[in-house]
């Protein structure tokens, strides 16, 4: 591939841009900064003849309406009503109360305290959608019993560790909201999409758990004072399990049905959990405000990177940027399928190193465009799903970024489980633990990739064919 002078700058804005993501500076700060630079380098070198982009400074003018577009997107005000619901709920206490009466039910099955935490974890999944959040919460609650009982250190910690992290992927996940709004698809698509993988992933958690278990019994003892099922266990925890279930059906279901779209499910749900809070006497004003000041921390956090983005973006598709990722791509010469495999490595890479919110908002943008358009691609289940290469691969994406949070030595799971973890607990005993979590993960991530019906099948059925 022959070298136009405006590559360089585009190859010189990602160099840039990762040289100084190891200075510390914020992540939003590098981005925007990098590109208003880099407009001006763009302007001089043109000014001297060597390119031909036409950028300088007054072409930033044009952020401002990409920005102002930004804060006007009504699909992005259910981010923060998400985290506020995912916050709220951390606070109400129902965690807890689920995680001892599901005790009291697997009490004598084998692993059964693992398979509480993960059941636990899929049901916070999908009513907090935050996996700091879920690692932290799971981590406080369930390895002090869990250690206390003599479980295998390993299988506890990879446990924990791997239940926070279906935060991401089951719905209502953020990542997927900000990931529609990038891709310019159906928020909706995505979460219906990401049940089933979801679902399996949990599925394969308890699979294992249970074989693990069986295979290894002094890995997983019995409680001592273990006893028989009594049909008031049974009815606490459907109790204890009714709040939070009760919740996600009133998101997704409202969702699913087309009662109600994303942004107003979330604040539907972020009603919901202020309600729950209020059933388990968790609610007062010292947790309002706690509760409110972290959503707008977290928030303006992740729109502050939407900022850096728009700019760092803007300057590098004027630079030629878009052209150059799309022929280098397809100058490889993998193949559709080849090529998002080579994708999908490349993002597992960058997720030792970024957080996804940096990775959904630079790294999507630029491959969108190439997937969706790529030849010999095409995916769909049973009906038609619309933008379906782009749904499909956007799954795959978050599934992949999924297991990057689990994986040594800079998984962000791991460190979030370390933080929480009794004093004596190693570094080196959560990474033994999770490495089982992590080959099941790329299971889930092989059938996704192997059978694209999983993402594709749910929606097209649900809502038909729609263009």
């Amino acid at each position: 591939m022959e070298f136009a002078s405006e590559n360089y700058l585009v190859i010189g804005m990602f160099v840039t841009f990762i040289a100084l993501l190891f200075t510390g500076f914020p992540v939003a700060f590098v981005l925007a900064g990098v590109g208003i630079i880099f407009s001006g380098v763009a302007y001089y070198t043109d000014s001297l003849g060597w390119t031909m982009t036409g950028l300088d400074y007054n072409t930033l003018n044009m952020l401002v309406g990409r920005i102002f577009g930004i804060m006007d997107n009504w699909v992005l005000i259910a981010l923060p009503m998400f985290i506020f619901m995912g916050l709220m709920l951390d606070k109400s206490g129902i965690a807890e109360k689920m995680m001892r009466s599901m005790q009291k039910l697997f009490g004598k099955v084998r692993g059964g305290l693992s398979i509480t935490v993960t059941l636990i974890g899929i049901i916070l999944a999908a009513s907090t959608g935050i996996i700091g959040a879920s690692v932290v919460m799971l981590g406080l609650m369930a390895l002090p019993i869990m250690l206390n009982q003599k479980y295998d250190r390993a299988l506890t910690l990879g446990t924990v560790a791997a239940s926070g992290c279906l935060g991401i992927l089951i719905p209502p996940s953020i990542m997927l909201v900000i990931m529609g709004d990038v891709l310019g698809i159906s928020v909706l698509d995505l979460f219906m999409g990401a049940v089933f993988p979801g679902l399996i992933l949990g599925f394969l958690y308890v699979t294992y758990i249970l074989i693990f278990c069986n295979l290894f019994p002094d890995k997983a003892p019995l409680a001592s004072d273990h006893k028989n099922i009594e049909l008031k266990d049974l009815l606490q925890v459907i109790i204890d399990i009714v709040p939070p279930a009760g919740l996600i059906l009133a998101v997704l279901g409202s969702i699913f049905m087309g009662v109600a779209t994303v942004t107003e499910a979330s604040g539907v749900g972020a009603l919901g959990a202020v309600i729950i809070a209020l059933f388990n006497k968790k609610f007062n004003f010292k947790i309002l405000k706690e509760v409110v000041m972290n959503t707008m921390n977290v928030s303006a956090y992740i729109f502050a990177i939407f900022v850096g983005a728009t700019v760092f973006a803007l300057v590098l598709r004027l630079c030629g940027g878009d052209e150059l990722i799309e022929s280098a791509l397809i100058g490889l010469g993998f193949g559709p399928y080849g090529l998002i495999l080579f994708v999908m490595a490349v993002v597992f890479f960058l997720g030792f190193f970024l957080d996804w919110i940096e990775i959904s908002l630079i790294i999507l943008p630029l491959l969108g465009p190439v997937i969706e358009n790529l030849p010999g691609l095409d995916i769909n289940g049973f009906g038609v799903v619309y933008n379906a290469n782009l749904v499909w691969f956007a799954l795959l994406i978050a599934v992949t970024l999924q297991t990057s949070f689990l994986t040594p030595p800079v998984g962000f799971a791991i460190f979030y489980l370390k933080g929480v973890a009794p004093a004596d607990v190693k570094l080196t005993e959560i990474y033994r633990g999770v490495i089982p979590f992590i080959i099941l993960q790329l299971i889930g991530l092989a059938l996704v990739f192997l059978f694209p019906a999983l993402v594709t099948w749910l929606p097209a059925v649900a809502y038909g064919n729609r263009f």
